[in-house]
């Protein structure tokens, strides 16, 4: 170790990752700052040391140590070898915890935490742990290792239960653990469900406060604070209700307060209805009076400009430096329907159905509406949120308090940007395992779009398709409309999952049966004929003239209880997955209340079959039901057969196999950093030259053909006598993206004439295309092949977004592309292929050999470990890559690097 005076000195040489600092949640839901260490921290991590107790300090050091000594070896770093993170708390920024790693060898590190007695117990090693692990392995430290006393039990824990692959054994006195730094889906999983923990502590403060305090309730008709406590007090929230008005003695016969500090009790949540300029002063008012849970109607924020984003800063540095949690600014506010709170803590003048859904709404006026909706269906809330400008609290919070909550049992989201994309899909994939997530995404088409070089970025700039991707892969059901999403969410609340995609018609008009069967077989259903002794029973039971092939319509002299018999005969005999009975009144002998009533008693033997209604009648009930047993009812079949396409994707995304992320074990990451590493310090536009991208795709064992760079003729006539047969010459042209295009690549040369001919042909069509020949790729003619694209572009919120498609010069033409988001799994492999339109070409078609299906999924999941453990891949393209049935060939293919974002801890809080 240097000595401390210079490491002090080296500290302050040296860039400082100020992109890595984030606040994160501790267990009891309130948020902690974290940062990286700087030099200047000396006589404040000084102050930190001697508030920490000897035990303490014994423990972490193995004995008595120099206060001094201790706080010049913490800030000695160089923020790769020797790392080091701080904790700050409170508005004067104290440090409570210090953790480090410093390196031990060439891929391992020790690591080590010191925390204030008065924080232990709050999850911040643990935090700082995961931290130092995704910083660590980002840097080529694979490996951790601790050494802690035995009676150190806390720390032991720590390690224990971290979710990082990990070993621990008693050597000599000394606890050893060695751990691994690497992210895998068991450590993010054990860190989300620490995460969701301190989540739901979080959220308790707003969706069951014990006490409200309302800072700007008032009378004046018309305002938002007289609303919000018209809301409180209507629907009988079971708290403790503390209007905050200087210039008022009583609100609504409520006792008034004429600020935060006056107010007699506890305060759990504030809503604050104030102008915008005053929203930071009030809230620093809250913090100071410990108030940890703040909810902020006001608008005038970031929506508004410039002004309103300073505010905006203002409000969440008054938060942060507090731990304090904030829904808002610019929301709708928050409703918890349960009868042991009974919170309404909006402005709406529509109250909140109780009922299974839970629904979050980004924008406040679409939340208004959305709450309309959810009355005019009937559809019961369990709790709405209106997040706002989604300055802390945010979707993926809210998803981790509803898998936990009995009273939700679908989710309902309306979208307009995501904080943090990746977590979203690792958090969605959970819970939608259990409980439905519905979500509209608005913003499909983009403003314009994004200038690409390459095949890929402008297959997947074209639109909304990562976003796609996302949801696909969660298992989030995306509606393209507000009356869809309701739609489905009006199924799936009340309906049992499809078993399978046979629906069974059953209608008293011909021609709404027609247009049902169409609508089902649009949305991918199937609506099967129905087995002969079937047909003959329902010949038996409905009027004569009745066709029972299915649809089945039964004529309009039907009667409500030829319905239900022909509906439960359906249900009994297992034919189907679904029921959609249609009801068309004006050719009708019988009513659609007693139609109602006739389905919603068959739907009460439905033994697990999904039952939907069209009543083309606008008198008829929206969702009647009989003993608890409710049968959605739609308007029109398009709607009910989308509705129940949906609820059928969603149920094969459950059944489908678990896919597996492969850890392969002969990739050469190191020295794939290290390739990565010399061209980012060469500068320039950040493309890989040929050799360079062979020599890359060599390490993770990509099939990328034999690649020769020459400078010129007679280097490339070596280079092909020694490759031996016909090659293919390309020529390397700054600027020339597509070489087919510019007459820069010629197949199929055979012998040193060939190849001097076509080494001059193409210097003559680049000089023409206004470029400069750099050199020659010689290549072996390969066999030929279906030609694919594999690409990625390394998305700045989602990651690496990875493409699979059509390839050749045809490739945007064709359009037919599958997207994933890293991590790919091989079911997530598998399943990109099979979607495309060329999928029948890799299967043998007309005759052809099938293509090895394997080689081409065995690329597929190696190119998505490569971009997962380099971010600084910003943009790849593979095309074309040839698959034939002895393998697959990658035959040309371009990378683009750029230095990678600054790591963030785990469960950072936006910024």
């Amino acid at each position: 170790m240097a000595s401390t005076d210079e490491g002090a000195e080296k500290t302050n040489k040296l860039a400082y990752p100020s992109a890595e600092a984030a606040d994160v949640v501790m267990a009891d839901g309130t948020s902690i700052h974290f940062r990286p260490v700087r030099a200047e921290d000396l006589e404040r991590l000084r102050r930190f040391l001697e508030g920490v107790s000897s035990d303490s300090m014994i423990h972490r050091f193995f004995g008595v140590a120099s206060i001094d000594w201790v706080a010049r070896w913490a800030v000695d770093v160089d923020y790769r070898e020797r790392y080091a993170i701080v904790a700050e708390l409170g508005a004067e920024r104290e440090i409570v915890a210090h953790g480090a790693y410093i390196s031990s060898s060439e891929d391992t590190a020790e690591v080590a935490f010191l925390v204030t007695d008065r924080q232990q117990g709050q999850g911040i090693a643990t935090l700082m742990l995961m931290h130092l692990a995704s910083v660590a392995n980002r840097h080529g430290f694979e490996h951790f290792t601790a050494e802690v006393l035995p009676d150190n039990l806390q720390m032991i824990e720590v390690f224990r239960n971290c979710g990082l692959p990990c070993s621990i054994h008693n050597e000599q006195g000394v606890v050893k653990v060695e751990l691994e730094t690497a992210l895998d889906e068991r450590a993010l999983e054990a860190f989300d469900r620490r995460e969701q923990a301190a989540t739901r502590n979080a959220l308790h403060r707003f969706l069951a406060p014990t006490s409200v305090a309302v800072i700007g309730a008032t009378e004046r008709p018309g305002s938002v604070g007289a609303a919000l406590m018209d809301n409180l007090l209507g629907t009988g929230f079971t708290g403790a209700i503390y209007p905050v008005n200087p210039h008022a003695e009583r609100v609504r016969g409520l006792a008034a307060y004429p600020s935060i500090e006056a107010v007699p009790g506890p305060v759990d949540m504030a809503v604050i209805a104030v102008p915008a300029p005053a929203v930071p002063d009030v809230a620093a008012a809250c913090a100071a009076a410990g108030v940890r849970a703040m909810l902020v109607l006001s608008a005038g924020f970031g929506e508004t400009g410039e002004a309103g984003r300073e505010l905006q800063e203002r409000l969440l540095e008054v938060c942060r430096h507090s731990g304090a949690r904030l829904i808002g600014p610019n929301c709708l506010g928050v409703v918890n329907t349960d009868p042991a709170v009974r919170l309404d803590a909006t402005f709406t003048v529509s109250r909140v159905p109780t009922g299974n859904v839970g629904m979050i709404s980004q924008s406040g006026g679409l939340g208004i509406a959305l709450i309309e909706e959810a009355n005019r269906l009937g559809l019961g809330v369990s709790s709405f949120i209106s997040v706002g400008n989604k300055l802390d609290i945010s979707g993926n919070d809210l998803l981790e308090y509803w898998e936990l909550d009995p009273a939700t049992d679908l989710i309902l989201l309306y979208l307009e940007s995501f904080g943090n994309p990746r977590r979203f899909g690792r958090l969605a994939r959970r819970v939608g395992m259990t409980k439905p997530i519905l979500a509209v995404k608005s913003g499909r088409t983009p403003a314009g779009v994004r200038a690409s070089s390459s095949h890929t970025g402008a297959l997947l700039s074209a639109s909304d398709v990562t976003v796609d991707a996302l949801f696909r892969q969660a298992g989030v059901i995306r509606a393209d409309t507000i009356a869809e999403l309701f739609d489905t969410a009006a199924l799936m609340s009340s309906q049992p999952l499809p078993r399978g995609r046979r629906v069974a018609i059953v209608t008293n008009g011909g021609g709404p049966g027609i247009v049902a069967a169409d609508a089902c077989a649009a949305a991918g259903l199937d609506v099967p004929e129905l087995p002969a002794p079937l047909q003959q029973r329902l010949r038996a039971l409905l009027p004569p003239g009745a066709a029972v092939g299915n649809p089945i319509d039964m004529v309009a002299t039907v009667s409500a209880e030829q319905y239900r018999q022909t509906v439960e005969l359906l249900l009994r005999e297992g034919v189907c997955d679904a029921v959609l009975a249609l009801f068309v009144p004006a050719i009708s002998a019988t009513t659609a209340a007693e139609v109602a009533a006739a389905l919603a008693g068959a739907a009460a033997k439905a033994n697990g079959v999904t039952l939907a209604a069209v009543f083309m009648d606008h008198q008829a009930p929206r969702n009647a039901g009989v003993g608890g047993a409710v049968v959605p009812r739609f308007q029109f079949p398009e709607d009910a057969a989308r509705a129940l396409a949906n609820a059928v994707r969603h149920s094969e995304w459950r059944r489908r196999p678990t896919g597996v992320v492969p850890a392969f074990t002969d990739c050469d990451r190191e020295r794939a950093a290290a390739l990565i590493a010399a061209a980012l310090a060469r500068g320039g536009d950040g493309w890989l030259g040929a050799e360079e991208v062979f020599d890359l795709f060599g390490c993770y064992g990509l099939p990328m053909i034999e690649t020769r760079v020459v400078s010129d003729e007679e280097a490339a006539v070596a280079a092909a006598a020694a490759l031996g047969g016909a090659v293919v010459l390309k020529g390397i042209a700054p600027g020339l993206v597509h070489k087919s295009e510019g007459g820069a690549v010629l197949t199929d040369l055979s012998g040193e004439q060939e190849v001097r001919a076509g080494a001059r042909a193409i210097r003559a069509a680049v000089v023409r295309a206004g470029h400069a020949l750099e050199g020659l790729i010689v290549q072996p003619l390969a066999a030929a092949g279906v030609e694919m694209l594999l690409g990625v572009v390394h998305d700045e919120s989602f990651g690496p977004v990875l493409a699979c498609g059509a390839g050749g010069t045809t490739a945007e033409l064709l359009g037919d592309v599958s997207v994933r988001i890293t991590p790919l799994s091989d079911r997530d492999a598998a399943e990109m292929l099979e979607s495309l339109r060329i999928a029948p070409l890799l299967h043998g078609y007309r005759g052809a050999p099938a293509c090895d299906i394997g080689a081409v999924t065995d690329a597929l999941l190696r190119l998505g470990a490569m971009v997962e453990a380099h971010a600084q891949i910003a943009e790849l393209d593979a095309n074309p890559l040839l698959a034939g049935p002895d393998g697959a060939l990658i035959v040309d293919a371009r990378v683009r690097v750029r230095p990678a974002q600054a790591i963030r801890p785990l469960g950072a809080l936006r910024n």
